[in-house]
């Protein structure tokens, strides 16, 4: 099925001028068509449309995979009231305590690639060799979301927003016919104002074509 997925300013990235009313013609796991919304509604009468508030754009890669995922715990919410901050990321001495066994480790992985989702992110740096854990390997492969490769750790403080962290802010390839479907929409005026509120205004991600994250 074809699906539209269209925002009130759409920023293809690359060359691309950005689109006010702009969409994104979804092809299964690629991009079809990128344009204004009217034209390729026109085009594609029976496609599905999805209409969504703000910024349509690029999708990001959080560079801290080992330090997200195999140096912190993330909390079940349940468990939320077990720690000082809820359910952030358990680092450190808090994280020694815990003394984590592997499948508590992949549960706890598992849930921080979902945020990682909640905040436009679809692509996660790790060094050459991926992750260490096995059931961190796992979660990943099983989530779909991409592995990067880092040469090194970026300068900045590991965050789930990769706008909080201070690192440069890496988008993924620019959205345009037959690339991959990849890329979120956040409920921002513009890019200025997406770089001063970060990635927790994400709406939506598309991951390879599927909605991996909706905002309710």
């Amino acid at each position: 099925m074809l699906t539209l997925h269209t925002a009130d300013l759409l920023l293809p990235g690359g060359d691309g001028a950005p689109v006010p009313a702009g969409a994104v013609l979804v092809d299964g796991a690629v991009i079809g068509a990128v344009g204004p919304y009217d034209e390729l509604a026109a085009a594609h009468p029976t496609a599905r449309t999805r209409r969504w508030p703000g910024l349509l754009t690029r999708a990001l890669l959080n560079p801290y995979g080992p330090e997200l995922l195999e140096q912190a715990y993330h909390p079940d919410p349940r468990e939320a009231d077990d720690f000082a901050h809820g359910t952030d990321p358990v680092t450190g001495p808090d994280l020694e305590r815990l003394a984590l066994d592997d499948t508590r480790w992949g549960a706890g992985a598992r849930r921080g690639l979902q945020r990682m989702l909640a905040h436009g992110t679809v692509a996660v740096g790790f060094p050459p060799e991926g992750p260490v854990r096995p059931s961190v390997r796992e979660a990943l492969r099983r989530s779909g979301l991409v592995m990067g490769t880092r040469a090194a750790v970026p300068p900045g403080v590991p965050a789930l927003d990769p706008y909080a962290s201070g690192a440069p802010v890496t988008h993924l390839h620019h959205l345009a016919p037959r690339n991959h479907a990849r890329f979120a929409v956040f409920d921002v005026r513009d890019e200025a104002e997406l770089a001063a509120r970060g990635a927790g205004t994400c709406v939506a991600t598309v991951l390879d074509g599927r909605l991996v994250f909706r905002r309710r």
